[in-house]
């Protein structure tokens, strides 16, 4: 893991979150819990769900939303958890199991959602890698990879070559020359990335 990783100041202890905190444990209502937490740290307008319900109901075509999920429209129209919506995680997790016949299960409090793969990505290079680590890519690769790996995160691309003569296959021999020639550049790699053209993942 990387020092972005693994240092304290993305952790919840700060003012903020035990505000946060404090609120989900003891939320405020006129009647019913009058000395509860006011959220008064968070930009969200919340005050104007009742409109919005109200014109989803009137305008069901409209509306991205159904009548009979408008009372849902509050959960998904506010800050999320950081990992994404647990409704979606929950909904991924077992739909990945059902791709894979069923024969493993997939923790949905391991899935982190993503709004798009450049995304992930870059993310996943911050996780991993400090700068000027690297990892090594069978090449040709996904073009975009130096932009999308390389341009904020300043990890290094060593590629591995492949060839026409064989398929474009990936060898041991190759990955292991490749390796040899980071090592003697005194690069530290950090991992292998495989690539099918529109699929890849971490080794």
């Amino acid at each position: 893991m990387s020092r972005i990783a693994t240092n304290d100041q993305h952790r919840e202890n700060s003012p903020y979150f035990h505000g946060w905190n404090a609120y989900e444990r003891n939320r405020f209502h006129p009647t019913q819990n009058p000395q509860g937490v006011i959220q008064m740290e968070l930009a969200e307008n919340q005050l104007c769900f009742d409109l919005i319900e109200k014109w989803i109901r009137e305008n069901p075509n409209a509306s991205i939303c159904t009548g009979e999920g408008a009372d849902e429209f509050k959960e998904i129209a506010t800050f999320q958890d950081y990992h994404g919506l647990k409704e979606f995680r929950h909904a991924v997790a077992k739909f990945m199991g059902k791709v894979r016949g069923n024969r493993v299960k997939f923790d949905p409090g391991r899935i982190v959602m993503s709004g798009r793969a450049t995304g992930a990505n870059e993310t996943i290079m911050f996780c991993l890698a400090d700068p000027g680590n690297a990892f090594l890519v069978p090449s040709p690769y996904y073009p975009a990879f130096d932009r999308d790996l390389r341009w904020r995160t300043e990890v290094q691309i060593v590629p591995v070559d492949c060839h026409s003569s064989n398929g474009f296959r990936l060898t041991r021999a190759a990955v292991e020359l490749a390796y040899k020639k980071a090592q003697e550049s005194n690069i530290n790699v950090k991992g292998l990335i495989l690539t099918n053209p529109g699929r890849w993942q971490f080794l």
